[in-house]
């Protein structure tokens, strides 16, 4: 791939898992990477240092993209170190699971805080701010599509996601900005193991083609070649990175 040494690219949620694997991605990739992160801020300087260590370039921006000034603030950032961005990665988001009876109006509203208005201060932000030629990728999940139970609000929410993707793309198509969305099954994250034993895990391995979860690489590859150069004509895609679950 050709390095894109003089692009710029904002990761949101990139403190740890799949954001951190984008970042890393990125920066060997050439790109200036803004690593942000919500709380975990040792975990986000550690990932610029180990990027910086490679020879990559990296600074490490603290915002809650559910707070549409914070989201702000973080492409302030990116003007400020770089002169500008011209990506967008909308990677934070959380994962709450309960029947739809059972799932109450905190943890709906935390996750369509984060998830869904979250992402959308990024796509606004990224719509105004980014410079022609650039690239936003979302992260939906491909639950949309299992539509297993106990994922009814999360599921909704990236449902959102894709919607988002769809119309922007055919918005921001005139600048050049490609908008895409990658849709994960699940991969071996913090985010997906947590509170799950090991026949869980060991049944949902059996449920995909390929015997095995996703790692966070896998995720990052789909990533770079969106943003990269020969992902120049995929536009207004979800593209479900997931080893053939669905």
């Amino acid at each position: 791939m050709t390095r894109a040494t003089s692009k710029v690219a904002i990761v949101t949620g990139a403190s740890r898992g799949i954001g951190a694997a984008i970042a890393r991605r990125l920066a060997r990739d050439g790109r200036k990477v803004i690593v942000n992160y919500s709380g975990s801020a040792d975990a986000a300087a550690m990932l610029v240092d180990e990027i910086e260590s490679e020879g990559g370039q990296a600074i490490a921006c603290q915002a809650d993209v559910s707070d549409p000034q914070a989201v702000r603030r973080m492409f302030d950032a990116a003007e400020a170190a770089y002169g500008g961005a011209d990506a967008l990665v909308n990677n934070a988001g959380i994962m709450k699971l309960a029947p739809v009876a059972t799932t109450d109006d905190a943890m709906f509203d935390q996750m369509i805080a984060i998830n869904l208005k979250g992402t959308f201060n990024g796509l606004r932000e990224a719509a105004n701010r980014l410079r022609d030629g650039g690239r936003i990728v979302s992260f939906s999940s491909s639950v949309v599509g299992l539509y297993q139970p106990a994922y009814g609000a999360y599921a909704a929410t990236k449902a959102a996601v894709e919607a988002l993707t769809h119309i922007l793309a055919k918005e921001l198509g005139p600048r050049g900005i490609t908008v895409n969305a990658v849709a994960p099954g699940p991969v071996a994250t913090a985010l997906f193991l947590d509170g799950k034993d090991q026949a869980t895990i060991d049944r949902i391995k059996q449920m995909n083609p390929l015997g095995r979860l996703g790692e966070v690489d896998d995720i990052a590859r789909v990533v770079s070649l969106l943003l990269g150069p020969d992902g120049a004509w995929i536009n207004g895609q979800v593209v479900r990175a997931n080893g053939g679950v669905i």
